[in-house]
């Protein structure tokens, strides 16, 4: 047998123990050293065993196959060939880990014959992305085509585990010898013994186990010491980093909690929360602190705080946790690192649902209703009758007509997307206006956005795997997000994913408006900071082939989104706003609901 048919027999074992596994998408960007596994990949994907991706630039491909992980909760897996093109890999990585999302990184890589003495393309790649990887696993040194298929299946199958037993980022580096490419001839023996081959068992998985326990892992702490559902306290429900799997059971624990407790829930639109959840309160980022007061005889040493995940993106959040003493508890879907940057909580990574279940066997029973509500259910009720009122008295200052501010465009938007669409949220302003304003969001869509590492590196190409995964899906995004990850559009096409990308043009980063920036000049602000770009968003949409239109007014908005679903492929909706004066209504509007104004609706708009 020649080395070139073994090295397309050994890849072609590998990618179907990953099938086997449950592998349905694979992202392939080009190169010769990565030919064996570019040789399979094509021909399972005709074959019908997977889904094949093309992609010309690995760091997009990766943030393309970390979408698609995240709408379908399954990894998705990625091939390059040697050199930088591992490199480009990391961003992704760094938010796989982050995210705890199950990512597969395939590189193919010289043997080690050519290591560390000046081979073309030869570098330190498996070394590249260990710090932020759940496992780094290897091929043969010599190459694989060495290996038998036993042990292929064997890496197969551990990595496939180690990916989502504590969901992340696993790289397998593979080595591969001369010749690489097997003649047209030779590639069809080698698929006419495959098709008679038997499969492989798909019973044959590897069953991960997380990292052991340290001293102080949040894993450690007893989850039946924790709350007195009897005594006033709060829900705050993070963003959810959960796998699908345990959503029910989730969902399940958090509504027996809130039922005997009467506690009231503030709500992160990343949350996963459905909107029939009693006690809800969304327009908690704008209300906090002062207009969510605390009734009549109730302190801040009497309120106790469960919080759900990762911490929300609001500094005021964070503040007004500090300002309380009652104890505090952080529970995670299996994160097993600490999730409290205010260092005020406990921890446990068991899950909601375990942790529920350990309490409720021996909590005693609910006391009888005398008639008279608890201050629980006191608290819920004023702050929910605050959260009524913001969103009454958001109607005036916030109309759906007229020019478009950022914030009356996150206000008007829930309502005109379709049930059935998520909404993907760049990491940067739009994630926290919508926090802030789409207050009429309310458990309508499926909300995403990437903050496990809050860059806004593949915003594109992240979107565009989602929609591929999920389906209809909006992206609600700044200039400079949208421009930092252009060549996302190389992964448009004709036939989808039906992907419409909604871009607030800002000329420039509108997020640094609203920091207190010291400059000296508004130009020295542009140069430092904001970075204005002159591309033309449309053109360059055109120039990949992308159908795209300008928003002028709010009253344009319901029919230009009907006009981007009806492309059924990725389309582009330009709105332009002015980031100081938006900057500038943000602060009036929280001002205005500190001061109560929010509760005299006749008041109308700001002045």
């Amino acid at each position: 047998m020649t080395r070139s048919i073994a090295n397309l027999q050994a890849a072609l074992t590998l990618l179907e123990g990953f099938c086997a596994q449950g592998l349905r998408h694979l992202v392939l960007c080009p190169g010769s050293r990565s030919g064996p596994l570019a040789h399979a990949a094509g021909g399972l994907a005709r074959r019908g065993r997977l889904t094949l991706i093309t992609a010309i630039d690995e760091r997009s491909a990766a943030f393309h196959a970390l979408g698609i992980a995240a709408g379908s909760g399954r990894a998705v897996a990625v091939i390059t060939t040697s050199g930088t093109a591992v490199a480009n890999l990391l961003p992704a990585a760094v938010e796989a880990d982050r995210s705890c999302l199950p990512l597969l990184l395939l590189s193919a890589d010289r043997p080690e014959r050519l290591k560390h003495c000046g081979a073309n393309q030869t570098v330190n790649q498996e070394a590249f992305l260990r710090s932020v990887c759940r496992w780094l696993g290897h091929g043969d040194s010599a190459g694989i085509d060495r290996m038998e298929p036993k042990a292929l299946q064997a890496l197969a199958v551990q990595a496939w585990g180690e990916a989502h037993c504590w969901p992340g980022p696993v790289h397998l580096n593979l080595p591969f010898e001369e010749p690489l490419h097997p003649s047209a001839l030779e590639q069809e023996r080698v698929w006419r013994a495959w098709a008679d081959a038997p499969p492989i068992a798909a019973s044959e998985r590897h069953s991960a186990t997380p990292p052991p326990l340290r001293p102080g892992d949040p894993s450690a702490w007893d989850p039946r010491v924790a709350l007195d559902p009897d005594r006033p306290g709060v829900v705050i429900a993070g963003p959810w980093r959960g796998q699908p799997h345990q959503h029910p059971a989730f969902r399940q624990a958090l509504r027996a909690w809130l039922q005997r407790s009467g506690w009231p829930l503030l709500v992160d639109p990343l949350a996963a929360i459905p909107a029939d959840l009693p006690g809800q309160v969304h327009g908690w980022d704008l209300l906090l602190p002062d207009a969510l007061p605390l009734p009549d005889g109730l302190e801040p040493r009497d309120l106790q705080v469960l919080r759900l995940g990762p911490m929300p993106a609001s500094r005021r959040l964070e503040r007004w946790l500090q300002s309380l003493v009652g104890p505090q508890v952080v529970i995670s879907e299996g994160e097993r690192r600490g999730l409290d940057p205010l260092r005020l909580a406990s921890q446990w990574s068991g899950g909601l649902a375990s942790w529920w279940q350990a309490l409720a066997s021996e909590l005693p029973e609910a006391a009888a209703a005398d008639g008279a509500e608890t201050p629980s259910q006191v608290l819920r009720q004023l702050w929910q009758q605050q959260d009524q009122a913001l969103r009454t008295w958001l109607e005036a200052p916030l109309p759906a007509r007229g020019a478009v501010s950022e914030p009356a465009l996150m206000r008007a938007l829930p309502p005109l997307l379709p049930a059935d669409c998520a909404v993907m949220l760049a990491a940067s302003s739009p994630v926290r206006d919508w926090q802030a304003f789409a207050l009429e969001e309310r458990g309508r869509h499926r909300c995403i956005s990437f903050r496990g590492a809050s860059g806004i590196d593949g915003t594109l190409s992240l979107a565009l795997g989602l929609a591929r995964a999920h389906g209809p899906t909006l992206l609600l995004t700044g200039d400079l997000a949208l421009l930092h990850d252009s060549n996302g559009w190389l992964l448009a096409s004709s036939q989808g994913p039906p992907l419409l990308v909604l871009l607030i043009d800002n000329g420039g980063g509108g997020i640094f408006e609203q920091l207190p920036v010291p400059v000296a000049s508004a130009d020295q602000f542009d140069q430092l900071f904001a970075m204005p770009q002159a591309a033309d968003h449309l053109a360059l949409a055109a120039a990949h082939g992308v159908p795209g239109r300008a928003v002028a007014c709010l009253e344009d908005l319901a029919e230009a989104l009907d006009w981007g679903w009806a492309q059924g492929r990725p389309a582009l909706l330009r709105v332009r706003t002015d980031r100081g004066r938006d900057a500038a209504l943000r602060l009036a509007l929280r001002r205005a609901v500190q001061a109560g104004d929010h509760n005299d609706c006749a008041t109308g708009c700001l002045p």
